[in-house]
């Protein structure tokens, strides 16, 4: 959804925004299927040798997270998206 939705807000057809805009989905599935070994698994597990470690998957979605933050930074979405219908123009100045 993120893809497609952001693809059409914004306008996106050039073949380099589009593979930013991939990127960024990749991270998000990443993201969430790391959140989801986090909800099975907590936020802390305990190794072979029965000490306590953060999950390596907090690692992941860190990582997968600063990932499509870059990605989405990288497409300059800070702008406004097209619009078909009247409204404020951008403040340019």
């Amino acid at each position: 959804m993120l893809w497609r939705d952001v693809a059409r807000e914004y306008g996106i057809t050039d073949p380099a925004g589009l593979a930013l805009l991939g990127t960024a989905a990749e991270c998000l599935d990443r993201v969430r299927a790391a959140q989801v070994a986090i909800r099975q698994h907590g936020e802390c597990v305990t190794d072979r040798y029965g000490q306590v470690k953060i999950n390596p998957a907090c690692g992941l979605e860190k990582d997968a997270r600063a990932g499509m933050l870059a990605a989405l930074k990288a497409l300059h979405l800070d702008l406004e998206p097209l619009r078909d219908r009247p409204g404020r123009p951008s403040g340019g100045r």
